[in-house]
């Protein structure tokens, strides 16, 4: 019968409590995170959801008011403690109120590589150096909600597993499977060589419509997204078989680019 072990916290500077400190601090959230292998799950429902993806919780940080519900989020890990802290506590150590019920210390699975995931791939979103973690959450959960099968992201772009892109996402960064692709030349390859028709969200004059696009009916498509200030950099674009713009009005040239990725989901699904 599994029986929680539950640590009641009462110092900030607990050793026990090293994973969650300081979680406003990106740098330093960034540096825990890569040197242990470790991401911070926040609420009940997030948590879950990883778990149920196969992800492993390390610990569990709740106030008691949750502690009930914490029980059942780990009764199928033994070697899972609960710490116990008081809602001063954790404003303390994580620099904000929780109000989400639990955060969970997880280890980070193994990333799958490009290629298994484009085997069978016939809808992908790929974002290139997009550093806001809340456009990154955003266009996991449309990629989710309109079925696509995987997103892959560059090397520079910003981590699906940090704290606010998982708690934007509302957990759908544990249902579609993502990786990092190489640099451009082995990436576009890797592309290609399974059979992709690369799109580029763009503002150019070259550009096709998005219902150009879309009528085209590609068997598949990797849907190319670029980051927040610059757009696509000239690599990315030259990767591209096509370049599409969604046609605006009333004087706006573009959208966020959450946005953007949840329009033009929703016109190739």
């Amino acid at each position: 019968m599994y029986v929680a072990v539950i640590i009641p916290i009462s110092d900030a500077a607990a050793p026990e409590l090293s994973d969650y400190l300081n979680l406003t601090d990106v740098a330093l959230r960034r540096k825990l995170e890569h040197e242990h292998g470790l991401y911070i799950a926040e609420s009940s429902k997030v948590i879950e959801r990883a778990i149920r993806a196969g992800h492993q919780p390390r610990s569990l940080f709740v106030q008691e008011q949750w502690l009930e519900q914490a029980r059942e989020l780990v009764q199928d890990f033994d070697d899972c403690p609960i710490y116990l802290v008081t809602s001063e506590l954790a404003l303390s150590v994580s620099g904000y109120a929780i109000h989400r019920g639990a955060m969970a210390a997880m280890h980070r699975p193994e990333p799958p590589s490009v290629h298994s995931l484009l085997a069978d791939a016939r809808r992908v979103v790929i974002l290139e150096d997009i550093v806001d973690h809340t456009n990154v959450g955003a266009i996991f959960r449309a990629a989710a909600g309109f079925g696509v099968d995987a997103v892959l992201v560059s090397p520079r772009c910003a981590d699906p597993l940090y704290r606010r892109s998982v708690r934007v996402s509302m957990g759908t960064v544990f249902q579609v499977p993502w990786t990092r692709l190489p640099e451009w030349e082995p990436a576009a390859a890797l592309l290609a060589d399974a059979g992709f028709h690369v799109g580029a969200l763009a503002l150019d004059p070259s550009a096709i419509s998005l219902r150009e696009f879309a009528s085209a009916s590609h068997e598949k498509i990797a849907l190319l997204l670029g980051s927040e200030g610059d757009g696509l950099t000239g690599q990315a674009l030259s990767a591209s078989d096509s370049i599409v713009t969604i046609p605006m009005m009333n004087g706006v040239d573009s959208l966020n680019v959450a946005s953007a990725c949840a329009v033009a989901l929703y016109a190739i699904e």
